[in-house]
């Protein structure tokens, strides 16, 4: 069976926390509420739109809150954006590899489009997979499970790479091999939520001996 690699978006394929953290901080001051990065972390990151206001602002409809949150997260996204370091030469070693890849996010696919354009990177996946078109989001390994029968792969050949406590967790669910992202989080943290290993972007010399692993023989988990 052919190696998989599976990437998370946000956080992940690129650096996009800052714009996420500056829109919600500004949703919630229009709304009375100061909120910071810290916040931010513990209490939004990795978690959907819709939990997110049903519980800060069950007043409102979080279905619009939503939207709205992420019309103006597409507007303050660059045409351009520089992708994570070292992520183009790792696409090109895994097509070289005759690796499968697909992109697995909670973001929604206008967002996740937007992104991959960014970035320069539209047409580099198989598969996109997006978490509120499958019968559940993360942190629930559905959206893994579906990327792995998408590209036909055994969860045992697969490597999935993400930066949160939610999508770590959905990914090691869905048995594949799980690599953090310290991004926004330690590398403590990361492992405490699912990571069988954490790097620092994709140009880490410890993703090597990794790949190496993968491409070849497909890891132990």
């Amino acid at each position: 069976m052919p190696p998989a690699l599976l990437f998370d978006l946000d956080g992940t394929l690129l650096h996009s926390d800052p714009l996420h953290v500056a829109v919600f901080i500004e949703l919630y001051a229009e709304r009375g509420r100061h909120i910071d990065q810290t916040y931010y972390l513990k209490q939004i990151h990795g978690r959907q739109n819709a939990e997110i206001f049903s519980r800060d602002f069950p007043q409102e409809d979080p279905q619009a809150l939503s939207e709205e949150k992420e019309a103006r997260f597409r507007a303050r996204l660059p045409a351009r954006v520089d992708p994570m370091p070292g992520l183009g030469a790792l696409l090109d070693r895994a097509e070289a590899a005759g690796a499968r890849m697909a992109v697995v996010t909670n973001a929604p696919r206008a967002n996740a489009l937007a992104m991959l354009g960014a970035i320069g990177a539209t047409d580099r996946f198989e598969a996109l997979v997006v978490g509120d078109e499958c019968a559940r989001a993360k942190p629930d390994p559905t959206p893994y499970r579906v990327a792995m029968e998408t590209l036909g792969v055994r969860p045992e050949d697969a490597m999935a790479f993400e930066d949160s406590p939610s999508g770590l967790r959905a990914a090691r669910g869905a048995s594949a091999f799980v690599v953090g992202l310290r991004s926004s989080l330690p590398h403590d943290r990361l492992i405490e939520a699912g990571a069988h290993a954490s790097i620092s972007d994709f140009s880490d010399p410890a993703l090597d001996p990794l790949l190496e692993t993968r491409f070849k023989t497909g890891a132990p988990q």
